[in-house]
């Protein structure tokens, strides 16, 4: 089956559309007309990234998005023609390694098929992603979406938002929780929103002071700038759980200073390594963990409990044949707080690919 997707050909090239195929359904698969789907950092990160450095070319982005089921497998049980679904990043698992089992297929041992730039376990071949107007999964890896909630607003929580959501429900997050959240992008704006949502007193660590309003609206009850030594210093041991969503390199020690006896910071932004001071973590007893993606029980979990009070994600909406804007102003931090791409009429770009 074809479909118009938004490629790269090679390293830094505009994403143009062009007809790509899908495969024909397998008994356990879904095919979906895509409705929405998010811009991430990542897929930013995907397109300027060279072979040398593992970037895989022709490139289509793509990795949380929402849509309508269009046609399902002769063995799919959970899904009809029709039905409202949403997709994240992982479109397939080994299915029996100890994290599989245990509902993590986001740590797989064998490694995911991620949804785009993954290797299908099928056929070997490279996954496309869903800057497209047709995708087909695996029906494990396909979601029920709230038919109530706006769509486009959705999509971003099939990457961003149950990136928060895991260590949330992990540590436990609730009534009665001090939850301070460091900084507010894509991710940060939802673990502010889904804390609050969740009956937990939501601090937000800034080096912005302008964005003390932001917070607010979104349901923090209070604002710290961390380039304001007082203020920090005032915030110590004020916290529980910290979710650190800043995507460079930065000192932890100051924020590990505002949690409280047995506090964990989860770093969730930056993932390459880190220099900790031991006394920092000694000292009260605090953890540093991390997390990234979600299961299959967490994600279906996070979209019910978005479907029952109501919390989606901030989004700018584009067509697709404006996407080549919606990555520049991405790349400068010009968006509040998630880009989504308008797919339904990516059949009507005609452009050839150069």
């Amino acid at each position: 089956m074809e479909t118009t997707a938004l490629r790269a050909a090679h390293v830094d090239a505009p994403l143009l559309p062009v007809r790509i195929q899908r495969r024909d359904l397998r008994p356990g698969d879904v095919d979906i007309r895509v409705t929405f789907c998010g811009v991430c950092h990542s897929d930013l990160h995907a397109i300027h990234t060279p072979a040398e450095a593992g970037g895989s070319f022709p490139l289509v982005p793509g990795h949380e998005f929402v849509g309508e089921v269009v046609a399902v497998g002769d063995s799919v049980t959970s899904f009809s023609v029709g039905d409202p679904v949403a997709v994240g990043n992982i479109v397939d698992s080994c299915g029996a390694c100890r994290m599989c089992l245990a509902g993590q297929e986001n740590f797989c041992e064998e490694f995911p098929t991620l949804t785009y730039g993954g290797r299908d376990r099928g056929d070997g071949t490279t996954t496309d992603g869903a800057y497209s107007g047709r995708y087909v999964v695996q029906e494990h890896f396909v979601y029920h979406r709230p038919a109530a909630l706006d769509p486009a607003a959705v999509a971003p929580l099939m990457c961003a938002g149950v990136t928060v959501w895991e260590p949330l429900r992990v540590a436990g997050v609730g009534p009665g929780t001090r939850l301070g959240v460091v900084g507010l992008g894509g991710l940060g704006h939802l673990a502010v929103r889904l804390g609050r949502a969740l009956g937990a007193d939501v601090t937000v660590f800034t080096t912005t002071a302008a964005k003390a309003d932001d917070a607010k609206a979104l349901g923090a009850s209070r604002v710290v700038v961390s380039t304001d030594p007082a203020a920090m210093e005032a915030s110590s041991g004020s916290v529980d759980v910290i979710i650190d969503t800043v995507s460079v390199d930065h000192e932890l020690e100051p924020y590990l200073s505002t949690l409280d006896l047995d506090g964990t910071l989860f770093l969730l932004g930056y993932l390459g390594p880190v220099t900790v001071q031991t006394l920092a973590l000694l000292v009260g007893r605090k953890r540093l963990a991390s997390g990234g993606s979600g299961g299959h029980r967490f994600t279906q979990e996070l979209l019910d409990f978005c479907g029952e009070h109501d919390v989606v994600a901030d989004v700018e909406v584009v067509s697709a044949a404006d996407v080549a804007i919606a990555l520049e102003r991405l790349a400068r931090n010009d968006v509040r707080y998630r880009f989504v791409l308008d797919m339904r009429d990516i059949d009507d770009l005609t452009s050839p690919e150069k």
